[in-house]
């Protein structure tokens, strides 16, 4: 585990800047690659010194920051290796890697971390072959000695309606008995209920079921919920077992309709305190990386390695 990608107590706060799609349909003035890019650089220039990692993707953003020096040398960069979307039908996802990226090329680039981001319920026809598909990336991470950041996202097997928060939760914790073991390294899980439920009680045993259920570093993402609800999300995880976060919108997505002097300020100012805080969250109370990875070095490790 390398750990540039977290905090000196072994704990995650990544930035993550992945979007695309989703930020071109909010802000049309985003559809250009140029724009877009410019947009990313922006808030990884001005945020991610206060995180441990930041989450890239390949096409308009990871290469960018590396040339415009946007990362600081002690912050990890993780990179996107999935296509946005899915294929297949919306009960029975699919997925692929962007075509011409590979795990190696993101090795290549410099690259702490590979994401790979699957869509999953575990009573989809389509199951199995994401659980191949998720242990064939891993095995390329391996080779590559990368670490593999593991984002499933639930949906509901009913086109006419959404998981209830019941379904979500046995969606979330049984996608982590079954997807984290086949070889990745962090797990970026949703919030195992729905967005709606208040029962904070729920919450954290919900959360404890994430973690009983994943022998993996687990951390939580953001999903474009409120910050004020997220900073409570995220305590309640962390003292749940999480050893962190990945956060998006949640700091940043005012920014997205913004542009110019009022972007940078906001930046600086409201996001820039948003993230410090959360990052300051996590290192007190998530569960440290090291509690599931030690390290061992034998002598004549080299032979075999």
């Amino acid at each position: 585990m390398d750990c540039n990608k977290s905090s000196q107590r072994g704990t995650f706060t990544a930035l993550a800047l992945d979007h695309r799609q989703n930020l071109r349909k909010a802000n049309p003035l985003l559809a250009s690659d140029e724009q877009l890019s410019r947009f990313k650089l922006d808030v990884t220039s001005t945020l991610a010194s206060r995180a441990t990692a930041v989450l890239l993707d390949p096409e308009v953003s990871a290469a960018q920051a590396i040339a415009a020096r946007s990362i600081p040398n002690n912050v990890g960069l993780v990179v996107a290796v999935e296509s946005t979307g899915y294929t297949g039908d919306a009960t029975a996802r699919q997925a692929q890697i962007i075509p011409g990226w590979s795990v190696e090329k993101a090795k290549r680039m410099g690259a702490s971390a590979i994401k790979l981001l699957v869509y999953y319920h575990p009573d989809s026809p389509t199951a199995p072959e994401i659980e191949a598909f998720t242990k064939n990336i891993s095995n390329e991470c391996d080779k590559h000695d990368l670490v593999l950041m593991l984002e499933p996202l639930s949906y509901s097997l009913d086109e006419s309606k959404k998981l209830s928060s019941e379904e979500k939760r046995y969606v979330v914790v049984e996608t982590a008995k079954r997807l984290a073991p086949l070889g990745a390294d962090i797990l970026k899980a949703e919030f195992p209920l729905d967005v709606t439920e208040s029962n904070q009680t729920l919450w954290k045993d919900a959360c404890e079921e994430i973690s009983a259920a994943s022998p993996i570093p687990w951390i939580l993402l953001s999903a474009a919920v409120d910050y004020e609800i997220f900073v409570q999300q995220v305590s309640v995880a962390c003292n749940a077992g999480a050893s962190g976060i990945a956060v998006g919108r949640a700091v940043w997505k005012e920014a997205v309709m913004m542009d110019g002097d009022e972007r940078i300020k906001f930046l600086r100012t409201t996001a820039r305190s948003r993230i410090s805080r959360l990052t300051s969250l996590c290192h007190a109370l998530a569960k440290p990386y090291t509690d599931f990875y030690t390290a061992d070095a034998p002598f004549g490790w080299h032979v075999n390695y």
